[in-house]
């Protein structure tokens, strides 16, 4: 991947505030697959007799890690925006332990691109949550002569 297109991914995950608070950090990133975790954090939790953190700093965290897998695909866009995305929780997270999402920008129309995405900790071979979703695919526009 060029190193362009990292920088723009990377300024892309930076510039969303709610990343840095839940301290999403990027892992990896290169033409159409980024992999974002986020360490345990106490603020989190959902459910304090379980300390199970919320779904919703899960499903931030997918639709981040999402995004910058469209950033970095090799169509080259410079901006991307959430249409949809369908998120299957198997399981709630295991209190103490980062969550890893892993994101694939497996296909790219004009306007639209399509990813895959799971979020795990280290527990088992099930996935805390999968998702489905689309997101607009914004190219610059070529000059012409």
């Amino acid at each position: 991947m060029s190193h362009d297109r990292t920088e723009v991914a990377r300024k892309f995950i930076e510039s969303i505030p709610f990343s840095q608070a839940l301290g999403m950090t990027l892992d990896e990133l290169g033409d159409g697959v980024a992999e974002i975790s986020m360490p345990y954090d106490a603020r989190f939790v959902g459910d304090p007799q379980t300390g199970v953190i919320h779904g919703g700093a899960v499903s931030a965290l997918m639709d981040t890690c999402s995004g910058a897998a469209v950033m970095s695909h090799p169509s080259n866009p410079i901006a991307t925006a959430t249409i949809d995305l369908r998120i299957d929780y198997m399981r709630s997270a295991t209190p103490g332990q980062r969550i890893v999402a892993r994101a694939e920008c497996y296909h790219v129309t004009r306007s639209v691109a399509f990813i895959r995405v799971t979020a795990r900790d280290d527990e088992g071979e099930i996935p805390v949550a999968s998702a489905t979703g689309a997101f607009t695919l914004e190219r610059a526009q070529e000059k012409t002569a």
